[in-house]
């Protein structure tokens, strides 16, 4: 990893999301990702939760224009490379977010569709959906759903397999988003793939499954394609190589908690990256 001097002016990445008091995901997991990548971690917090790694306990969610206020806080001082969002919650919220996002059309977002935690508690609101879909979708560079989360965008009551992946995705191109990342956690093979489709193409990203309930996984890939953006990386290459940080930051979990779920090492060897 390299670092710069300082005098120089590091480039930040702004992280939309949801804090987790138990550490392992959102917020918290977003900045460390951001600070392991070399670039300084800038956010906007959209919802307090109480939660461990045994579950949520309570949800509070953040007036719209103090979110916006630390957007634009954000946008004012720093140097922003790229966005990442991830628990949003509500309706209003994710309409007043995507109103003021698109004053930066040049900064890309990656789209992380938090709609469920680890534990099972659901983190969006059920008339959220279609505002996640008709107002965030379009403005994001990549979307970065898991098998249930492209479920629910698609309305689908089947189960997505691995052979039906391409499919999905290519429909999620359809509403509106430019790039998927379907993330397969979910198959019951040994071998899991995640899936990139960006209209010129389609491409796999293969690792073996690890014994591991990791927490925090979606929030900490798509902070890490932020992070690879920011720094000027394709797409394909910021999501191979994210995909590749994540099974080694998986590689060296460990449960801070009493339950199985395990937080990821963010500071893991993580090569590909400059600032």
């Amino acid at each position: 990893m390299q670092h710069t001097s300082h005098s120089h002016r590091r480039r930040s990445v702004l992280t939309i999301a949801g804090s987790d008091s138990g550490g392992g995901a959102g917020i918290q997991a977003d900045l460390r990702t951001i600070a392991a990548h070399g670039l300084h971690g800038v956010c906007a917090i959209t919802a307090i939760t109480a939660q461990n790694t045994r579950g949520v306990s309570a949800i509070h969610g953040c007036p719209a224009e103090i979110v916006v206020a630390q957007i634009e806080s954000a946008f004012d001082d720093f140097e922003v490379g790229a966005i990442k969002i991830g628990m949003l919650a509500s309706a209003p919220l994710i309409r007043t977010i995507a109103t003021t996002l698109r004053r930066w059309p040049d900064v890309p977002i990656v789209l992380d569709p938090v709609m469920v935690a680890s534990s099972g508690a659901r983190l969006l609101e059920t008339d959220a959906l279609g505002a996640l879909i008709g107002d965030l979708l379009p403005l994001a560079a990549l979307v970065t759903p898991n098998l249930p989360e492209a479920e629910l965008l698609l309305g689908r009551s089947a189960a997505i397999d691995r052979e039906a992946m391409p499919a999905a995705a290519a429909a999620l191109r359809r509403l509106g988003a430019r790039a998927v990342l379907l993330k397969g956690g979910h198959l019951d093979d040994d071998t899991l793939v995640d899936l990139l489709s960006d209209g010129n193409g389609e491409y796999g990203f293969e690792h073996s499954r690890l014994a591991v309930e990791g927490h925090g996984t979606g929030c900490t890939l798509s902070s890490a394609i932020a992070c690879r953006l920011a720094t000027g990386m394709s797409l394909i290459e910021a999501c191979r190589t994210s995909c590749d940080y994540i099974h080694a930051a998986l590689r060296g979990a460990y449960r801070p908690g009493r339950s199985a779920l395990a937080v990821l090492d963010h500071f893991c060897d993580i090569p590909h990256v400059s600032t």
